[in-house]
């Protein structure tokens, strides 16, 4: 008879030693790595210049980077950590973190997780009700933009020398080659 896996919960992520980084994904806990130098790159050039943008249009949205908590369907099942999101409605925002599905989110693929980002996390955020979620693949150079609220959920893609658009922060864009090309 085989043994029966371990079920993680929420008391278990939450009870994770400081600076242990992890998501909670169908009752397992998913540790998460250092990222390299041009994942860093990219998470804190995207997050800072969508923050200077909604700021300058003096919108309402929050930009976090990770590592930021999010409670993704609000009932402490699933706690993912995007390299970048945006949350518009302030009332989701909690102590801990994001509490339901931010409008924006940004994964940077690493070698160890494409499937997470590629196949998990796409039927995540899409079940969620992300509106906009970007895939930005440095090793392929490419970055493919889903957006949930059409009923075609077909990504755009966009090679790294072209500028990302985004739909709901409607005139922002970023090139993800101009960001990693002085690297």
């Amino acid at each position: 008879m085989p043994v029966p896996k371990h079920k993680y919960g929420a008391s278990d992520y939450w009870a994770l030693p400081e600076g242990v980084r992890a998501e909670l994904i169908d009752g397992e806990l998913w540790d998460l790595a250092a990222p390299s130098r041009e994942h860093q790159e990219i998470a804190i050039s995207v997050g800072s210049e969508l923050r200077g943008f909604v700021r300058e249009r003096g919108g309402s949205c929050k930009v976090y980077t990770a590592p930021f908590a999010v409670n993704l369907f609000s009932d402490e099942t699933v706690f993912v950590e995007p390299d970048v999101l945006a949350i518009c409605d302030r009332s989701k925002l909690s102590k801990r973190g994001c509490e339901g599905a931010p409008d924006f989110i940004v994964e940077i693929v690493s070698p160890s997780n494409g499937g997470m980002d590629y196949v998990t996390k796409l039927h995540l955020y899409q079940e969620a009700g992300v509106r906009e979620y970007w895939i930005c693949d440095p090793e392929k150079k490419r970055t493919m933009v889903y957006e949930f609220d059409e009923s075609d959920v077909v990504p755009s893609v966009y090679p790294f020398s072209e500028p990302v658009p985004s739909r709901v922060f409607e005139g922002f864009s970023i090139s993800c080659g101009d960001i990693v090309a002085g690297l």
